[in-house]
């Protein structure tokens, strides 16, 4: 396997660039959205659907598949592309944001961070070494480093705190990883202090990794405040190689990082929102499970021609979550996947024809008017 990224074309009025990943024989066009298949699958769809769909990466997590059903199981299983029957590459996460998010229930030291399972409640020590040990068993085509994540808001000496022992773990990740195939991106942290996210970056670019995240955002933070992180970390992280802000869906919010120069994104809320019932179309949202649909003959979005769109009506999808039929689950998911691979596609034609700032404006005041 080899790893490259190449840029196209850069924007003439914008940083917004349009490029391409290539790990082995496949292609990753970006601007790019990764699907989250935390666990080894995209919930309710296949890994078939999820690729039909125009989808060439999808994300898993180290920490979610460390526990059950373990790394070791899946590498004897020839890795985690072979076990879930995925054709295309894998980004895993580190599990760094999964260990945060149990705050309860762990402790970080500069050795690493000591958790509880919220499976079985045993203890675990994750350190960088078995963070890479644990990527490299799955077989992934880029794995990130182990990072020290804070919520919001955070004390600055904390967030300086995450942010140096980030950089600690990346170097030791760098030194622990064995396996030449995967590329090892780097993640930026500093909380919402613009001087620790330079700091951050300044430090990880020099360890010459072969991408760089933007971590700790969508973590409580105000909208604009994101947005400013995203402004003043961007731009410390060379342009040569791929820019990836985690955990960010938003479609406002990958625009925003689009045209600050972001290559790839991830984000539970396409999926996790179909399954609630809410759905994107390109005239706004639309929650299914509202009474005012149950009886209406239209189309999810009439311009999206999805097996949904294509073949049910707003009210038949109501009925099925009115039922609880995983069918409409399947539905909800396979369209609001189908939506944000339009969406990308559309930013990267965009940005192609110079038009990315006047192509965001028509999409968000189309998507403001919520038939809801």
């Amino acid at each position: 396997m080899s790893f490259s990224f190449k840029i196209i074309h850069k924007e003439s009025t914008s940083s917004a660039r349009r490029g391409v990943i290539t790990i082995g024989g496949n292609e990753i066009p970006t601007p790019a959205f990764m699907p989250v298949g935390t666990r080894g699958v995209v919930k309710t769809v296949s890994p078939e659907e999820v690729w039909n769909l125009g989808y060439r990466m999808i994300l898993g997590n180290a920490y979610h598949l460390y526990l059950r059903p373990g790394h070791e199981l899946i590498e004897r299983h020839q890795g985690l592309h072979k076990f879930m029957n995925w054709p295309g590459s894998i980004l895993t996460d580190s599990g760094g944001f999964q260990v945060f998010s149990l705050s309860r229930l762990r402790k970080v030291t500069d050795e690493g961070v000591l958790f509880q399972s919220h499976i079985d409640g045993s203890s675990h020590m994750f350190t960088p070494e078995l963070c890479m040990r644990v990527q490299e068993a799955l077989g992934s085509d880029i794995i990130m480093c182990l990072d020290d994540v804070r919520g919001y808001p955070v004390s600055r000496e904390e967030a300086l705190e995450a942010a140096l022992r980030t950089t600690r773990w990346a170097a030791e990740c760098l030194q622990a990883k064995k396996k030449v195939d995967p590329a090892l991106f780097g993640i930026v942290q500093g909380s919402m202090y613009s001087d620790l996210r330079e700091l951050s970056a300044e430090a990880l670019t020099r360890l010459d990794l072969d991408g760089y995240a933007v971590g700790g955002l969508s973590v409580g933070e105000p909208r604009d405040v994101m947005v400013e992180m995203m402004e003043v970390t961007l731009p410390l992280i060379d342009e040569s190689v791929p820019r990836y802000v985690m955990g960010v869906g938003k479609p406002q919010d990958i625009l925003d990082g689009v045209l600050r120069g972001t290559d790839l994104f991830d984000c539970v809320l396409p999926t996790r929102n179909a399954r609630n019932g809410t759905l994107f179309t390109s005239r706004g949202s639309v929650n299914i499970r509202n009474s005012r649909y149950r009886d209406d003959p239209s189309p999810i979005d009439p311009s999206c021609q999805c097996p949904l769109c294509a073949t049910y009506s707003k009210a038949y999808l109501r009925h099925l979550f009115q039922e609880k039929e995983i069918y409409g689950l399947r539905l909800a998911t396979i369209h609001n996947l189908s939506f944000y691979s339009r969406m990308m596609e559309s930013i990267r034609t965009a940005i192609l024809e110079n038009r990315l700032h006047t192509h965001a404006r028509e999409f968000l005041a189309n998507m403001e008017e919520k038939d809801d």
